[in-house]
């Protein structure tokens, strides 16, 4: 016992020892923490802030795209995405289950209301559930989900059935304007949206906000400390963007080319229209389109092509080669020329009117309203000259984008290197440009010489505090042409849709006057060839109202239309369905009053039966009414009209004299005049289609007797235009197999 008690006071000692170094230790860890604050180099209180603080995201929302006039063309809305909890520990209290008890019975309700199958969903639960899957979602049925069907569901009370809160963009008009909004889409690094097309990509950066954030310090659960410090930074959210478009007018257009679309099924139509004085567009569209939000038909159509894509603009090109030769004083309306071909140097192939043979020596002017080539590429080389020419496709900013806010414009391609490029590019072909370079180009024709910029964007405002940050004003690029060219050149384009000779009758407007230009534009085979048939090409009018002060320019363009039957060929008339209605809904819509029209003089028809020809037919002339003769007699025996009729200036009257009678030629005579001729003979009149005389029964200064058969066809002048230009494609096809058969 004496032994062990020295042996247990040496261990008590070194115990002693050893808890006394451990005080030791641990009073001058305590100091020196006290002191300074640290452990292992790092600051306590910033371990405590980092572990007992939290951060939470303040989601900003992406600025909303308006129409001219306030309306909602995009915007964020709430969405939810539904999922199914699975794992069986979310659930503490087997009286209120917190995942998904019964699957079987879970699909047969979420059936009811989703777009999906009882046995998909039932698959996607079961599987979940073997795979031990913590929740499981239902793919696109189960994402988009409104704030209604969440209601319907939740109604349900289905265990396990939840929501994730989202925010999607919507689009309230559907297919409206598709290709000028765009749409976006979530990227998945930074699971952000981002434009993809459209004024969602070219401004995605003013419409996109930025996160704000919240700091506040909790306990160890995470609930916000009584008296703990928080931390505010509000999200910014992304501007708001006003367009130049009105949803009135695109709902016109979007109506009319869905109309065209499904009547007459073309490969592609645009359609543009915007205000002469400003350069702002109204409404742009295309068909095919697609669904902003499900992008439904984007596969048919990623560009939009008034932008992105050039093609050769055919006839709407003269245009500009008018205004030109008007500008520099060289275009005299009433001289004439040799139409049919054109041969612009010896080496060159001659080039050919629509029709191949031209329509013998008519005046300029006439050869404006039949859209001949050979005028034009006599205007360019002989009048114009070449150089000049080149210097108002530049002036006209053909050689270079536009600037409009909208992504991937495409420049014009001026094919300018030889002669015969010269000359074509003068009528429209080899050279291609974009539909919004002809725009621009044609508000110097209607805005007196002012060329404007094209605006897709009117004005951008801050979404939080509704201050206006960038207003967009009317922008003059230049003044190619004179305010007195501007007006002589829509006087004679006016000319081309009133002109019975005219390629654009049937684009005219009751009570307004229209002043535009038809083309019919060859499209590039594959073989580089252009294709042929009647209906291969693409069709287009560039036109403008009211044509004495325009206040809007409408552009419409049809690609390869499916025409049928006593239709075929003649393009006018899927053009003139989208262009017609669009352009007199607008105007009406504008509140644009009608054309101010002069009254033609009026004079009443006296009784000339019994009165020298010569002397008859001089007196009527005087008052501007042209005289038909029948017979070479010197006394007048019959009429037409009746004597006491009133005669508009320019109003055939056909006279029977005592002579022998002959066959006037009738060729371009309305049916009422050719009534004339048959009351007047006692001749019996049948008649064929609609329009104008082209061809007769009865040969001119032939011999014609009572009871005859006078038998006329008639025709529009757009089906005697595309059945001249489908005449002139059989004949060079012709040309083309003979030359392939001489190479075999």
């Amino acid at each position: 016992m004496n032994k062990k008690q020295p042996n247990m006071n040496v261990g008590a000692a070194i115990l002693f020892v050893i808890f006394g170094l451990l005080f030791f230790v641990l009073v001058v860890r305590y100091f020196s923490i006290q002191i300074t604050g640290e452990v292992a180099g790092q600051q306590l209180a910033a371990k405590a802030q980092q572990k007992y603080s939290r951060v939470g995201v303040l989601p900003s929302t992406r600025g909303i795209i308006f129409d001219r006039n306030g309306e909602v063309v995009a915007e964020d809305t709430t969405s939810y995405t539904l999922v199914a909890i699975l794992d069986k520990k979310m659930t503490t209290d087997p009286k209120k289950p917190k995942h998904v008890v019964n699957p079987e019975k879970t699909a047969q309700e979420l059936a009811k209301i989703i777009k999906m199958d009882e046995s998909a969903i039932y698959e996607i639960l079961t599987k979940g559930i073997k795979k031990g899957r913590f929740q499981v979602e239902f793919g696109k049925a189960g994402k988009d989900i409104s704030h209604e069907t969440k209601n319907k569901i939740e109604a349900l009370k289905l265990p396990g059935i939840t929501f994730i809160r989202d925010s999607k963009r919507f689009y309230p008009n559907g297919i409206f304007a598709s290709h000028v909004v765009g749409y976006v889409d979530r990227n998945q690094e930074t699971n952000k949206e981002v434009g993809k097309m459209g004024i969602e990509k070219s401004l995605n950066k003013e419409l996109t906000g930025e996160n704000g954030k919240i700091t506040y310090e909790s306990d160890l659960w995470g609930y916000i400390l009584p008296n703990g410090k928080e931390k505010v930074i509000p999200a910014k959210n992304g501007h708001d963007v006003y367009l130049t478009i009105d949803k009135k007018i695109q709902t016109f257009l979007e109506d009319a080319m869905e109309k065209v679309a499904k009547d007459y099924k073309p490969k592609k139509i645009i359609g543009v229209v915007a205000d002469a004085k400003t350069g702002e567009i109204l409404a742009m569209g295309q068909r095919p389109s697609f669904h902003p939000k499900t992008r439904e038909g984007i596969a048919k159509g990623w560009h939009n092509e008034a932008i992105e894509t050039s093609f050769e603009p055919g006839s709407t090109m003269k245009i500009f080669t008018l205004a030109a030769a008007v500008e520099e004083k060289v275009f005299n309306p009433d001289e004439y020329y040799e139409s049919g071909s054109y041969r612009v140097t010896e080496k060159d192939k001659a080039i050919h009117d629509h029709n191949g043979s031209g329509w013998g020596s008519i005046t300029y002017l006439e050869g404006v309203q039949r859209s001949s080539n050979v005028a034009f590429a006599k205007i360019a080389n002989e009048k114009l000259g070449f150089d000049k020419l080149r210097e108002y496709l530049t002036k006209f900013g053909f050689d270079k984008p536009t600037g409009i806010d909208l992504p991937n414009e495409a420049t014009g391609k001026i094919q300018y290197h030889y002669p015969i490029e010269k000359i074509t590019t003068a009528y429209g072909q080899g050279t291609a440009i974009t539909p919004i370079q002809q725009i621009q180009a044609a508000t110097a024709i209607a805005n007196n010489g002012k060329m404007m910029k094209p605006q897709i964007v009117k004005r951008i405002v801050n979404h939080d505090t509704g201050e206006t940050i960038k207003e967009m004003e009317p922008e003059v690029v230049s003044t190619p042409i004179s305010a007195d060219t501007a007006k002589k050149v829509r006087d004679y384009l006016e000319t081309v849709v009133t002109s019975p000779k005219g390629t654009g009758t049937r684009y005219q407007i009751e009570g307004y006057s229209v002043a535009g230009k038809t083309g019919t534009a060859n499209i590039p085979g594959p073989d580089g060839k252009y294709l042929r048939g009647a209906n291969n090409y693409i069709f287009s009018f560039l036109g403008m109202a009211p044509k004495e002060n325009p206040r809007l320019i409408v552009y419409v363009a049809v690609q390869q239309p499916q025409l049928e039957g006593a239709d075929t060929g003649i393009g006018a008339i899927p053009v003139s369905a989208v262009f017609k209605p669009v352009m007199q809904n607008s105007l009406h819509y504008l509140n644009i009053k009608p054309s101010t029209v002069d009254k033609a003089d009026v004079y009443e028809l006296p009784n000339i039966v019994g009165k020298q020809v010569e002397k008859t037919v001089k007196n009527l002339k005087d008052k501007d009414i042209e005289v038909v003769v029948l017979g070479e007699g010197e006394k007048v025996i019959g009429q037409q009209p009746e004597p006491g009729t009133a005669i508009l200036e320019g109003e055939k009257v056909v006279i029977q004299t005592n002579g022998e009678l002959t066959a006037p030629d009738m060729t371009g005579w309305s049916l009422r005049d050719v009534m004339k001729v048959a009351n007047l003979t006692g001749m019996k009149l049948h008649s064929k289609g609609k329009g104008y005389v082209v061809q007769q029964n009865v040969k001119p200064q032939s011999q014609i007797r009572k009871g005859d058969y006078l038998i006329v066809e008639l025709k529009t002048p757009e089906e005697q235009w595309q059945e001249e230009l489908n005449s002139n494609d059989e004949q060079e096809s012709e040309e083309e197999n003979k030359k392939e058969k001489v190479q075999d």
